[in-house]
């Protein structure tokens, strides 16, 4: 299972790095591991596997799919990571009662 999703991982990217601009390849890659974040929940949900700390499980590959898409996405779109960053931490100002 775990080559089978690093195929649909390489595969995808290899080509997007050739057939896209260099500014849409890490929005692009995102998507990708987004979409195979939720094959992998998908496969999860209908593949019932007894829980097993020594193994990795679709649940990880999930995970690790969602975990690695939002660091493209960061990474893609850098001035919306430091909107989004500076919104979270400024103040809300106090409404008028």
């Amino acid at each position: 299972m775990l080559t089978l999703f690093s195929l649909l991982t390489a595969l995808p990217a290899v080509l997007a790095l050739h057939l896209l601009e260099p500014e849409l390849v890490l929005p692009a890659f995102s998507v990708l591991l987004f979409v195979e974040a939720g094959f992998a929940v998908i496969a999860a949900r209908s593949i019932h596997l007894p829980d097993n700390a020594d193994n990795i499980t679709l649940w990880d590959l999930a995970g690790g799919f969602t975990l690695i898409g939002c660091a493209a996405a960061v990474f893609g779109e850098p001035d919306q990571a430091a909107l989004l960053l500076t919104e979270q931490g400024d103040p809300r100002p106090a409404s008028p009662p």
